[in-house]
C-alpha cells in the first residue's frame, strides 16, 4: 500500500474535481483551510501529502509540515502546546505558510476541537490547516464553518481497475478475470483495502483467483449462498439447518456474512434460485413440476416485503450480540414460512 501511495497530485486517478480545484488554490497561492471526508481508503490523506510536497522542498518539509494522526495524543494540551506553537512562529527564511495536517480529526475530542477554532482564525496568516476525516458528523459546526470541505467518495470500478493493474503489472502477480472482479466487488469503493486482499490473496494462493479471493477474506462464496439458498427454500427445517451449520463450520463464515449476501439475491433479484412447490407428489409429470419451479425474483411483492423485514430483524438481534444458531434458526424459518405463502398463493 505505502509503496504505491501517489507521490504528486498528478498521480492521483480519482475525484478529478477536488484536484483540480485545490491544484488552482495551490498555483494562485489562495490555499483555504481545508476538510477532506469520506470513506478509507479513497485518497484523502495521499491527497494532501501531494499537495504538501508540491508546496515544499524536501529539506523545507520538517519545519513547514506539521502531521498528527489518531495515534498521536491529540487533546487539549496537544492543541494548546504544539499546535499553537508551531502555528504561532513563522519560518525566517521562507515567506508562506506552513500547514498544519490533522488526519482521523474525527478522534479528536470536543474539547480539543472547540480550542481549536481560535486558533485557526488567529494564526491564518501564516498557517493552513488542514483536517482529514470519515464521518463529517463528528466534526462540530464551528471548525466545518472555518474549512473549505471536500467529499471523497468511494472509487468506481472504471478508476480502480486500471490502478489495480499496474500494480499486478509492477508485481508480476498471477490474476484471473473474476479474480479482478472479486477484488473489486469486495473493497468496495476502498483502494488500499483492494491492494491489502491483492497482496494477501497472491501470497497465501500464488494465484489470485475469484474462489480465492473470497476463501482469503473469509467471505461466503456465491456458489455457497446459492446452495444455501437452495437448501432453505427446498429442503425441510431440520435437513436444512443441519447443512448451513456444516457449511459454516466448514469454511468458518459468519452469519452476519451470510445475511448480507443473501440479502443482495432478495433485495435485487438477479440470481435464479429454484424453489420446487411440488416436493410431495413425485409421481406428477416432470414436465408439470418444470413449470412450477420458482426464483427468488418471482417473489409477489408483498411476500418479499414480510421477508426484508424478518432480515432486517435478525440482522439488528445478530448486532446485539444474540446467539448464532438461534438466529439461524429464525433465518431457516423466515424462509420456509416464505415458501409456503408462495405455495399458498400458487
Amino acid at each position: 500500500v505505502e509503496k504505491y501511495r501517489p507521490q504528486a497530485l498528478s498521480e492521483l486517478v480519482s475525484h478529478r474535481d477536488i484536484l483540480s480545484t485545490v491544484q488552482r488554490f495551490i498555483s494562485e497561492d489562495r490555499l483555504p483551510h481545508l476538510l477532506l471526508y469520506g470513506p478509507p481508503g479513497t485518497g484523502k490523506t495521499s491527497t494532501i501529502l501531494a499537495c504538501a510536497r508540491q508546496l515544499y522542498r524536501e529539506r523545507e518539509f520538517g519545519s513547514m509540515v506539521l502531521e498528527l494522526n489518531a495515534s498521536d495524543d491529540r487533546g487539549i494540551d496537544i492543541v494548546r502546546g504544539p499546535i499553537l506553537s508551531f502555528a504561532s512562529t513563522r519560518t525566517i527564511f521562507k515567506k508562506g505558510f506552513k500547514l498544519v495536517i490533522l488526519d482521523e480529526a474525527d478522534a479528536m475530542t470536543q474539547d480539543a476541537q472547540n480550542a481549536l477554532r481560535r486558533v485557526i482564525e488567529k494564526f491564518t496568516e501564516n498557517t493552513r490547516f488542514c483536517l482529514i476525516c470519515n464521518y463529517l458528523s463528528k466534526i462540530i459546526p464551528a471548525l466545518q464553518s472555518r474549512c473549505t470541505r471536500f467529499r471523497f467518495g468511494p472509487l468506481t470500478p472504471e478508476l480502480m481497475v486500471p490502478r489495480l493493474q499496474h500494480v499486478i503489472q509492477e508485481e508480476g502477480v498471477d490474476v484471473t478475470e473474476d479474480g479482478m472482479k472479486a477484488l473489486v466487488t469486495l473493497s468496495s469503493g476502498d483502494m488500499r483495502r483492494a491492494l491489502n486482499i491483492l497482496q494477501s490473496t497472491s501470497m497465501a494462493f500464488g494465484k489470485v483467483t475469484e474462489e480465492n479471493v473470497y476463501t482469503c477474506t473469509g467471505h461466503p462464496l456465491k456458489s455457497d449462498i446459492a446452495n444455501i439458498l437452495d437448501w432453505m427454500l427446498n429442503q425441510d427445517f431440520s435437513t436444512a439447518y443441519r447443512k448451513i451449520m456444516e457449511l459454516k463450520t466448514l469454511k468458518g463464515l459468519a452469519l452476519q456474512d451470510i445475511l448480507t449476501e443473501i440479502h443482495l439475491f432478495v433485495h435485487r433479484g438477479g440470481h435464479r434460485v429454484r424453489l420446487c412447490i411440488i416436493l410431495e407428489r413425485p409421481n406428477f409429470p416432470l414436465f408439470l413440476t418444470e413449470c412450477f419451479l420458482l426464483s427468488t425474483v418471482d417473489f409477489p411483492p408483498s411476500i418479499r416485503i414480510q421477508l426484508l423485514i424478518k432480515l432486517a430483524d435478525i440482522e439488528y438481534r445478530l448486532a446485539a450480540g444474540t446467539s448464532e444458531k438461534i438466529q439461524l434458526s429464525s433465518l431457516i424459518a423466515a424462509f420456509q414460512v416464505t415458501r409456503d405463502l408462495v405455495v399458498a398463493e400458487a
